[in-house]
């Protein structure tokens, strides 16, 4: 038996390499997407239980709203405006009453830089009934007061920190400014005060 080949015109291929090769590669990218599509289809199963949660929070805060708006409605009756107002002025004073002097400056002391110096502070009730502290600070530069404001937002109870104003002294040497936060207090101090 004779076996003729031109290696001229068909050159000699391994094609046992070439598919050795291939089959790797697509071996691969296969476990790749096996791999891909096992981690969308967990993050949308957990997706899924995001969404369900969130529809049951949903649920409890609009039954929440709607106690709410009746409690608002029986309050908003005339029979009951004499004891509302009463209600307001007492929780007003008890919040007063609950107000420390000696831990907000404790606080404060914690977070303020060394170079500056508090002027003054009035601590108010906002419109959500939070404390808000409005103080006043006397410093060498600016940066001092920029420092109070990045410290207060690192403390656990001040939020919301703000510089609102800030203005150089008569000499130049230095800066007033106003700093603005919210004002959270320890809930174990709330005990026993």
């Amino acid at each position: 038996m004779r076996l003729d080949l031109n290696l001229a015109t068909r050159p000699y291929e391994d094609a046992r390499e070439f598919w050795l090769r291939w089959g790797i590669s697509v071996g691969v990218l296969g476990l790749l997407t096996l791999l891909l599509l096992g981690l969308s289809i967990r993050g949308w199963v957990s997706a899924g239980r995001d969404r369900h949660a969130i529809a049951r929070l949903e649920a409890q805060i609009a039954e929440k709203d709607s106690e709410r708006a009746k409690a608002q409605a029986f309050l908003e009756m005339a029979a009951n405006h004499s004891t509302r107002d009463q209600s307001q002025f007492l929780n007003g004073l008890i919040q007063r009453k609950g107000f420390s002097w000696t831990r907000v400056f404790e606080d404060l002391e914690r977070v303020m830089p060394n170079r500056l110096h508090v002027v003054s502070l009035r601590p108010e009730l906002n419109d959500q009934n939070q404390l808000q502290l409005d103080m006043k600070v006397v410093g060498d530069t600016r940066t001092e007061a920029i420092d109070l404001v990045h410290r207060m937002e690192s403390s656990k109870h001040f939020q919301g920190a703000q510089l609102v104003t800030e203005s150089t002294g008569d000499n130049g040497a230095s800066v007033m400014a106003t700093v603005s936060a919210i004002y959270v207090p320890d809930t174990a101090d709330r005990g026993g005060k």
